[in-house]
């Protein structure tokens, strides 16, 4: 039977009833995506009302769980018999809130509660995000060989992303980024028509789905020794022991900006501080971002059942850029790896 947390969430919330419409949200709720839909949740259950493109789909993948299925007529007519309603206001757009007060409902945030219970990950979730780890690894491994000179960054970006979908990923978990040369300075480099060159980096940065849950990972190459890159060699030890340092020192407990410290101080010892210029991480699930997140002003408490990335980074503008990312998990104050593919500076 498909996962549902609907009961989960109204508990948690508190409110007379429950409404949500948000895409990612409805999908946590319900387990399936739809892009339409909303699942209404009281003291006598939850109803997930959708129209004709999903009836048929949503019937069947919710059948014996705790979410019936109606098709949607009207918001009106669904939220008559309530006096107060909760909603994740930071999701709502503006238009829908008036809507929503001009039917003279005291209006409550859902949103907490989504982010306490999401941010914790169950069982079966973590191992559709190890499932979405193991995907992309694979995908990887297998890419690397067929790296060729001359290639573009798109061509690379395609034939990576079919080979997730060949494993078993039913999407990507944002737009892969795969940058050579100078364009690896550039931390989300819109990937294009460069094309690659004996002794270029290689940057890419990649994740998939799989279940709906998210992986994201990024690894950093030389195309060829030219024997030109010395500085690179020893930025990327450098940037590489920053990541270990994190899976070393962060436990339950500390804050978003305490683990963004425990690489940063090191890269700063290194001489690389002021070219580390995003945050160590941010949350991973249903959303490739969410919480909590990792960074210098962060005051979110990490704790154990979390998942969420480890990718400290250095760019030098013009010339190369270096990231080594793994999506982790929190397990008994250990951080431990869940993407797998070798950190260490591999030649192609």
């Amino acid at each position: 039977m498909i996962q549902t947390n609907a009961s989960k969430i109204y508990n948690l919330v508190g409110a007379e009833t429950v409404l949500t419409e948000a895409t990612d949200l409805r999908k946590y709720i319900t387990g399936i995506s739809t892009s339409f839909g909303y699942v209404l949740s009281d003291k006598n259950g939850s109803v997930f009302y959708t129209d004709t493109r999903y009836l048929e789909g949503a019937v069947k993948a919710l059948q014996g769980s705790e979410i019936s299925v109606k098709k949607f007529e009207s918001l009106e007519d669904i939220l008559k018999p309530y006096k107060q309603i909760a909603i994740p206001v930071s999701k709502t757009l503006y238009k829908d809130y008036k809507k929503l007060q001009s039917f003279n409902l005291e209006i409550l945030d859902s949103t907490p509660a989504f982010v306490s219970a999401m941010s914790h990950k169950e069982d079966y979730e973590l191992n559709l995000i190890k499932s979405a780890c193991s995907i992309a690894d694979k995908a990887l491994v297998s890419l690397l060989g067929s790296i060729k000179e001359g290639m573009s960054e798109n061509e690379v970006a395609a034939q990576l992303e079919y080979l997730m979908r060949k494993n078993g990923a039913s999407g990507t978990s944002f737009e892969t980024i795969v940058a050579f040369g100078e364009n690896s300075s550039v931390p989300h480099h819109e990937t294009g028509m460069r094309k690659l060159k004996f002794g270029d980096v290689i940057l890419i940065d990649y994740g998939c789905k799989y279940g709906g849950y998210c992986s994201d990972c990024t690894r950093t190459y030389l195309f060829g020794d030219d024997k030109k890159h010395e500085d690179f060699k020893k930025a990327y030890a450098s940037v590489l022991q920053a990541h270990n340092l994190v899976k070393e020192k962060v436990i339950s407990g500390m804050t978003g900006s305490e683990a963004d410290a425990v690489a940063r101080e090191y890269l700063k010892e290194q001489g690389l501080g002021q070219y580390f210029t995003h945050a160590l991480g941010h949350g991973i699930g249903i959303n490739v971002h969410e919480f909590p997140t990792l960074s210098p002003k962060s005051s979110d408490v990490l704790l154990n059942g979390m998942v969420f990335s480890d990718e400290p980074g250095v760019y030098l503008e013009g010339k190369y850029g270096i990231r080594i990312e793994d999506s982790v998990t929190l397990s008994d104050d250990r951080v431990l790896s869940l993407t797998d593919t070798d950190r260490k500076l591999t030649v192609l």
